[in-house]
């Protein structure tokens, strides 16, 4: 058997879950929003499973319906993890920042503190930032595709140069000498580009694992060479097999062209599984989480099926003559499955409550349905890991640690324990200190 590992990471959001309507589901607080000690309990029991980090999503707008949906991002992600990290003591920390309207230092700083508060456990996701509401909050608008990622790249070597400003040995804190650290190894970094610049140095020595490692969670060809040049986990989406291998494929293809070693970077792809003893407990869950938003989704599951759907149907299967037209979008990689559920006779609310229209893959079922998705995935060589989004924390966390994990370490897929003690541990990430010289100078100038 071999002796390669799959790895794990896990949405962290809201205090609530991964479903917009998940505040509202039985024994959570409705209030769980603003309370950091429920946030903090949820990472003590992902940690439990051994999970390799958590992976917070971001922007800096509020783009929700509130009417009937809580927010879906954490209050702020720093200082959620701030918190997190004193609550915690082996997993990893990702959090989204974004190179669009942060100012480097800023960044740097920010990440830096957190890496060293966590004992080497932190991460940043670059974001180029591109919804009109976040703008609107900084007082501009979004600039093109190219601007954007010139300035990511611009933002993200500045911010690696800056984690570098400290020499790996210039703190020497010797209270015999007097000595605190030696000033000739404490330097400015002096870099600037067309966008954004900074002097330097930090005030913040290394952490265990010297400094945050570097996620990418953009698409397209943009957000390949991003992810091809500095990053060491790529969050994927994809509804396929085939189509993950690809993306897996094109990610280590992009390490390949920067100059670095395609193992290098792992990619996740995304799950969000619906457990229960049976599918139709599974089923019945997702359908209470969908008490509000389902009759509004059913003209979206029409045009995934080709059909034209009224809600006052959503109590109802397809008749028979609509079954005979239906047709699986080719334009909707979740259209084929679907085709499938409708076919099995469900409803239209049963059918949405299969997880047909969620963001990723949605098994449904027993823990055995995900861990075998996981497992046929993992063993076809198109992901090297997952990015787990539960539906509702207060119980999902403990039903996938408690039921999921164990048939995966039973399988010899899953480690049974951290092996390090930091993410770049977690993740077989190579050592960086600084920036890499092997993708330095991408439109930046000393």
């Amino acid at each position: 058997m071999s002796s390669r590992r799959m790895l794990l990471g896990m949405q962290f959001g809201n205090g609530y879950g991964a479903q917009v309507t998940s505040w509202r589901a039985p024994n959570v607080d409705p209030k769980n929003y603003t309370d950091i000690d429920a946030v903090v309990r949820y990472a003590q029991a992902a940690e439990r499973g051994k999970i390799q980090f958590l992976f917070l999503p971001d922007t800096p707008a509020l783009s929700s319906d509130l009417t009937h949906e809580a927010p879906q991002m954490t209050l702020d992600p720093l200082l959620t993890l701030a918190a997190v990290a004193r609550g915690t003591s082996r997993i990893g920390m990702v959090a989204t920042g974004s190179t669009t309207f942060i100012e480097p230092y800023n960044l740097a700083r920010q990440f830096k503190a957190l890496d060293v508060m966590s004992h080497g456990r932190a991460g940043w996701n670059p974001a180029t930032t591109s919804d009109p509401n976040a703008a609107a909050n900084f007082g501009q608008t979004i600039a093109e595709r190219p601007e954007r990622y010139g300035r990511a790249h611009e933002v993200i070597q500045i911010v690696q140069a800056l984690w570098g400003s400290w020499e790996e040995d210039a703190w020497i804190a010797d209270p015999t000498t007097g000595i605190f650290a030696d000033p000739a190894k404490v330097r400015p970094v002096n870099l600037g580009g067309q966008y954004v610049s900074s002097r330097g140095p930090l005030p913040i020595p290394p952490s265990e694992q010297g400094q945050p490692v570097l996620f990418s969670a953009g698409g397209g060809e943009y957000g390949l060479t991003l992810a091809g040049r500095y990053a060491s986990g790529v969050i994927g989406s994809t509804f396929s097999i085939d189509d993950a291998r690809a993306q897996r494929d094109a990610a280590r293809e992009a390490a390949g062209a920067a100059g670095r070693d395609p193992d290098e970077v792992k990619f996740f792809a995304g799950l969000m599984p619906a457990i229960a003893p049976t599918v139709r407990d599974a089923v019945e869950r997702r359908m209470l989480l969908g008490t509000n938003t389902f009759p509004q989704r059913v003209p979206y599951l029409g045009q995934m099926l080709g059909l034209r759907l009224d809600p006052r149907q959503i109590d109802e299967p397809l008749t028979a003559e609509q079954l005979a037209a239906a047709r699986p979008s080719p334009y909707d990689p979740r259209a084929p499955r679907a085709f499938e559920v409708a076919n099995q006779g469900w409803t239209l609310r049963e059918i949405l409550g299969h997880g047909v229209i969620d963001y990723h893959p949605t098994p449904v079922g027993p823990a055995s349905v995900t861990a075998d998705h996981m497992q046929e995935w993992f063993e076809a060589g198109a992901v090297d890991g997952f990015w787990v989004s539960i539906d509702t924390y207060e119980d999902g966390i403990d039903t996938f640690v408690d039921e999921v994990v164990p048939l995966l370490q039973e399988r010899g897929l899953f480690h049974e324990d951290y092996e390090g003690k930091t993410l770049r541990d977690h993740l077989g990430a190579a050592p960086q200190y600084g920036l890499d010289p092997r993708v330095s100078g991408v439109g930046v100038a000393h």
